[in-house]
């Protein structure tokens, strides 16, 4: 068969009607080598149709481990080891195309490709995975059906355990399903799975990071990174800053931060922010704010619309602090992080 976009092993979770509500996937590969491919449509054939597979049996598991082994150059230990462990409820999630997801079995795989740091946030197709994911009780046992948790919370009581209900929400936690190398995250209930988070980021107790949204290299984030915006390397979000997120925004436009930006603390942006730029505390700036450009001497060049500074680096954002109006003028210097504090071995 022709290459698989992207292919993994997991275990899953099922309701008590015997559906799949989640799944974890400890080494998702991205295009897989020909042999790989070949090897998964010997044994499930209606991948090649763009099928992802349900849970598979013993039999299943033992013949596609069979595959797998005679497979040289390649480390397929995570894959065997899960193969070969005789759990009941593992699922091979093959992705032919990068089509909108059908399954939650392929969301979940998506979702890890991101975390993996596999693909970058937009990069992959998720239309339509708000229908397909679940709302449910993460807790310390697992993820639950909402309607199911009332009983499993008196199951455990009865056991003598406490059940704790961690959130309610369609994404997990990203911690609980992979930590990637190089980071400090101090409140990982705030770093949903399918973030993007690049090697020296930091990300502090009020930081949030959102699915398909991330940090490309070393950042300090202290505030929100919202579903869909990416930040470059060396940026650092101050406290309670926000980025507006295209769903938040109900807007088309693709907010993003460039490298070496600074974000004052309370701040804002509402359009892509170019490299080496700085919006000072306080100051929230949307794509229709009215800026007024000043050059390096203070004195008005043009009035325009934010979104029109989009493609414009080295820019200082703040507001007038007599007549109150927005401006910005060129920087000499853009800002630079600490490499002790974000080199995170």
């Amino acid at each position: 068969m022709s290459n698989l976009h992207s292919f993994a092993i997991g275990i899953a979770t099922k309701n008590t009607k015997d559906e799949i509500i989640e799944a974890f996937y400890p080494a998702p590969r991205l295009s897989p080598n020909q042999e790989i491919c070949d090897a998964i449509s010997e044994v499930f054939p209606a991948v090649s149709e763009g099928a992802s597979t349900p849970v598979i049996d013993s039999d299943t598991a033992r013949a596609l481990a069979n595959k797998l082994k005679n497979i040289a150059d390649i480390d397929l230990s995570a894959e065997l080891n899960l193969l070969q462990s005789g759990h009941t409820n593992l699922v091979v999630c093959a992705i032919a195309e990068d089509c909108p997801p059908k399954s939650i079995a392929e969301v979940f795989l998506k979702l890890h490709l991101l975390s993996h740091r596999l693909v970058l946030p937009h990069s992959i197709n998720l239309d339509g995975m708000f229908g397909l994911l679940k709302n449910l009780a993460w807790t310390n046992k697992g993820p639950i059906e909402l309607d199911e948790l009332p009983a499993a919370q008196v199951a455990a009581r009865l056991n003598g355990e406490f059940l704790s209900v961690d959130s309610v929400d369609k994404f997990p936690c990203m911690t609980n399903y992979v930590v990637p190398s190089g980071i400090r995250i101090a409140d990982t209930a705030r770093v949903r799975l399918g973030a993007y988070i690049g090697a020296g980021t930091t990300v502090m107790h009020e930081g949030f990071v959102n699915f398909n949204a991330g940090t490309q290299g070393p950042a300090m984030i202290e505030g929100r990174i919202s579903a869909g915006v990416l930040v470059g390397a060396n940026s650092d979000l101050g406290g309670g800053c926000s980025t507006m997120g295209t769903l938040s925004g109900g807007g088309k436009e693709i907010i993003s931060v460039g490298e070496h930006c600074l974000i004052g603390a309370n701040a804002g942006i509402g359009f892509p922010l170019a490299d080496g730029c700085i919006v000072e505390a306080g100051l929230y700036v949307t794509a229709g704010t009215k800026v007024q450009v000043l050059d390096t001497a203070g004195n008005l060049v043009a009035t325009k619309k934010a979104l029109e500074l989009s493609k414009q680096s080295d820019l200082l954002f703040r507001r007038n602090s007599i007549n109150g109006a927005v401006e910005c003028v060129p920087l000499k210097q853009s800002i630079s992080l600490n490499e002790e504090l974000h080199a995170h071995n």
